[in-house]
């Protein structure tokens, strides 16, 4: 049955960093489930553009599905690693050259250093992450130290969101730095999709990293592994009338209905699943299912380049010394076993593989024998590709800590993400830049080189600044004309299906202004696209209307 009870808003402090605050921590888990929900319910206006418009084979002529189809073999594969819940860095890669005052901060939880494997001789990492040594000393693994950023949020919903988005801690966020990228290598995305997934994510629904300008996740974003193999397999993940008999009901019967619009992506999903196999044996948990199945697609030709997966459970306030070393064991496995089996289907130069997690954890152990929320921490990358294994970003200063105690960052994580993108993804430098907003120092030692063919410039278009917004009743659709030009104005609805032609015919070069009254189309409450053609260039913009 339907709720109808609305409970007021509350205010939560700003930080709710261990257990002992309390209801601030709660509130700050509350917050988080809460916007991760609001945010998958935006599948409304994101599978819809994916997945719903127009027939296969009607998009395979389009100029986005030229781009794609330019892509090969050798093109490269970023795979995000997401270590969800803020990972304690200093039980990740130890501190050897310091153990003392590691182990004096962490009476029961500090690895004896019988139980370190000796890295670098300054740094080690736990025995139970034993699966990556052979990485390590076949040189496709590096350790990225200190990464962080000024003025450390260590909310786990509003620091995710910085590390997603890419942008200062005292800014909105509203996209995500790898949905900006793919935005300017596809600017008609909403309206012309793609006859492949530019990007796949598993489990992190409402994170904003696949998120483009206009607020699409460009992801096909998919619960688990069974979800996604579900989508190939059965042809259908919401039963959309499995729902209460009430207005809640019926809009959820709507979402459920679009959100299935994203077994468009079945058919290609499943050819490369059953074309490819794996040629290791995974272990029996999330990740590794995870992992294995972005192998397997990759093995099986999908052309998706950017993937992201998530390792749960890093929230590790209490019981630290019986879940961390678990969680490390699981994600050393899980990786070991993804590179083999890449590497034995010629796919291991092709694909770099690197972990991110919101924030590291404090250097003391808190009373219920676990850590709070901290700062900076250690990243780790792996693949044949980084060339070499080695240290970066300097070692962590356990003396010399913020005001609240916890590890001064070195390195923002803006320069890894800028680095790889321009020597990893080879992304022309002035586009990367762009796409985080401002000129961030790339960072060397990395072992990254580009020495393929540059396909994810920037398409030669003039910037029409189209805008479309409802106010006052009315309908406003602003832009430029570089040119006299043939114009055509269409609004589309969630299903990507064409609701009005609202202008056809040829215009003068200028700044041109359109107001049409809503009650001339017959709109509902909902997301809307418009999408403006001028001669044989496409323009969209997503238009939010509540009435």
């Amino acid at each position: 049955m339907c709720n109808h009870d609305k409970k007021s808003k509350s205010t939560a402090p700003k930080r709710g960093i261990g257990l002992e605050h309390g209801q601030a921590h709660t509130q700050d888990h509350q917050n988080w489930s809460r916007r991760t929900f609001l945010r998958q319910m935006g599948i409304a206006g994101t599978a819809s553009f994916l997945l719903g418009k127009t027939p296969v084979m009607a998009i395979t002529n389009s100029p986005l599905a030229m781009a794609l189809s330019q892509a090969n073999t050798e093109d490269r594969i970023l795979v995000l690693i997401r270590l969800k819940g803020g990972n304690d860095g200093l039980n990740t890669i130890i501190p050897l050259f310091d153990y003392g005052t590691y182990q004096s901060g962490r009476a029961n939880i500090a690895i004896p250093q019988n139980e370190v494997i000796n890295l670098t001789g300054e740094l080690g990492m736990p025995n139970t992450m034993g699966s990556l040594e052979n990485m390590w000393l076949d040189g496709q693994m590096k350790v990225v130290n200190n990464v962080g950023y000024e003025d450390q949020n260590l909310s786990h919903f509003r620091s995710t969101d910085i590390w997603s988005s890419g942008v200062d801690a005292n800014e909105p966020a509203s996209s995500g730095w790898l949905g900006r990228t793919l935005g300017e290598q596809f600017p008609d995305f909403l309206t012309d999709p793609p006859v492949e997934p530019p990007a796949i994510q598993m489990g992190s629904a409402g994170n904003l990293v696949f998120n483009n300008l206009d607020g699409f996740d460009m992801s096909l974003n998919v619960a688990n592994p069974e979800q996604l193999y579900a989508i190939a397999q059965t042809g259908q993940l919401y039963d959309p009338l499995a729902v209460p008999e009430c207005h809640y009901g019926e809009q959820l019967s709507y979402l459920r209905s679009v959100a299935n619009n994203t077994f468009r992506y079945a058919e290609v999903v499943a050819n490369s699943f059953d074309q490819g196999e794996n040629s290791v044996e995974y272990d029996n948990n999330s990740l590794a299912n995870q992992l294995s199945l972005v192998a397997r697609m990759i093995r099986g030709g999908l052309g998706t380049r950017l993937y992201m997966v998530v390792h749960d459970g890093f929230d590790t306030h209490a019981n630290q010394g019986n879940s961390h070393p678990v969680l490390m064991n699981q994600l050393a496995r899980a990786v070991q076993a993804f590179h083999e089996d890449l590497s034995n289907g010629g796919h291991g130069q092709r694909v770099l593989s690197m972990t991110f997690s919101e924030f590291g954890r404090r250097i003391e152990q808190n009373a219920s024998g676990g850590t709070d929320h901290g700062a900076a921490a250690p990243l780790m990358m792996f693949g044949e590709g980084i060339n070499g294994n080695g240290s970066l970003g300097g070692l962590p200063d356990l003396q010399e800590v913020d005001q609240n105690g916890n590890l001064r960052y070195t390195l923002d994580f803006r320069q890894i993400y800028a680095t790889v993108l321009e020597q990893w993804l080879c992304i022309d430098s002035m586009l990367v830049d762009q796409v985080m907003g401002e000129s961030f120092e790339r960072l060397g030692g990395l072992g990254l080189t580009c020495n393929v063919t540059n396909t994810w410039s920037p398409p030669e278009t003039a910037d029409v600044n189209l805008k479309a917004f409802y106010q006052g009743g009315q309908l406003f659709i602003n832009y430029d004309l570089p040119t006299a030009s043939p114009v055509d104005i269409t609004l589309y609805n969630m299903l990507g299906q064409p609701m009005k032609t609202v202008f056809q015919g040829y215009q003068m070069g200028g700044s041109q202004r359109l107001a049409l009254p809503l009650s001339d189309i017959g709109w509902a409450a909902g997301i809307y696209v418009c999408t403006l053609r001028v001669g044989n260039k496409q323009y969209s913009k997503r238009i939010s209307l509540v009435r």
